[in-house]
């Protein structure tokens, strides 16, 4: 695709969603839910968590898209996560998964196990979330690093291999998120700048960017999807900071930003700078 091609696939996107309304369920963080199903709506969107195995494997057959990330990991994700997602790789649904926390319990391990068989259309995490389920996985060679909770410990340059290895094992998209994100289908990497270190003061930012994700993966392809995701949300993060420098504000600043920005604003936006080897550098305005 060219830079042309891919500010008119956003454009579409964003355009689509707010036109259609549509339903992206998600399984997710219980200290985010609140963040994300706002985000979902803020973009155009609907909402749903759900957390139940029977309703989930129904909700996968019908739904457009779906979410799954592993914040709170509870007993019964051990049956819930790998219904839901059988439902829809069988169904032929895309979905996003958020590998939070990776590594931090049996529970955690054992569902990601079995989600490699189910290959999700977008996995959005930190560059040490990236990396490690690349190496669970076994996509890469692992050669050590770790994962700090929910943090991340490594670069997202770092994680370049690893969210390659991802895309091109699922033939959708991986987007790791950090002070600059890196966006990628395995052939093309686009590196998104922008956003606010406010993100890293408040609860569930990038839980809330897969929500989107799921919302914009009902009108775009993974990797349009994931771009067009990232986009906004760094659009909205740097119009929100130049109002506050106080996370709670900041936090209400950013819902009413992604709720104001429209197609135009955000295919506008894309800038693609230095390019080379197919990466291109994304630079977004100052408000």
């Amino acid at each position: 695709m060219t830079e042309s091609e891919i500010r008119l696939a956003m454009a579409r996107a964003v355009e689509e969603v707010r036109l259609k309304n549509p339903l992206a369920p998600s399984i997710t963080n219980t200290v985010t839910q609140d963040f994300v199903a706002n985000a979902q709506l803020a973009i155009g969107g609907s909402a749903a968590m759900l957390y139940l195995a029977d309703e989930c494997e129904e909700m996968a057959k019908i739904a457009p898209a779906f979410y799954i990330n592993m914040g709170t990991a509870m007993p019964f994700y051990a049956e819930t996560l790998p219904r839901t997602a059988q439902a829809l790789y069988e169904n032929k649904k895309p979905w996003v998964l958020d590998p939070v926390g990776i590594g931090l319990s049996g529970v955690r391990m054992e569902c990601l196990r079995k989600l490699k068989n189910f290959k999700p259309s977008i996995v959005r995490g930190n560059a040490s979330e990236i990396i490690a389920l690349a190496k669970f996985w076994e996509l890469i060679e692992d050669n050590g690093g770790q994962v700090r909770g929910v943090d991340s410990t490594e670069k997202v340059s770092s994680a370049k291999e690893a969210a390659i290895a991802l895309a091109k094992f699922t033939g959708g998209a991986v987007a790791v998120s950090g002070e600059e994100d890196l966006v990628t289908d395995g052939e093309k990497e686009i590196i998104c700048a922008g956003g606010s270190i406010l993100f890293t003061k408040i609860t569930g930012s990038g839980c809330a960017l897969g929500g989107v994700m799921a919302i914009y993966l009902t009108a775009a392809s993974p990797f349009i999807a994931a771009l067009t995701a990232t986009t906004i949300f760094n659009l909205a993060g740097t119009k929100a900071a130049a109002q506050t420098e106080a996370p709670a504000s900041f936090k209400v600043n950013f819902l009413d930003s992604l709720y104001e920005l429209n197609a135009e604003e955000v295919s506008e936006n894309f800038r693609a700078v230095g390019s080379f080897e197919n990466m291109f550098k994304l630079s977004l305005p100052s408000f």
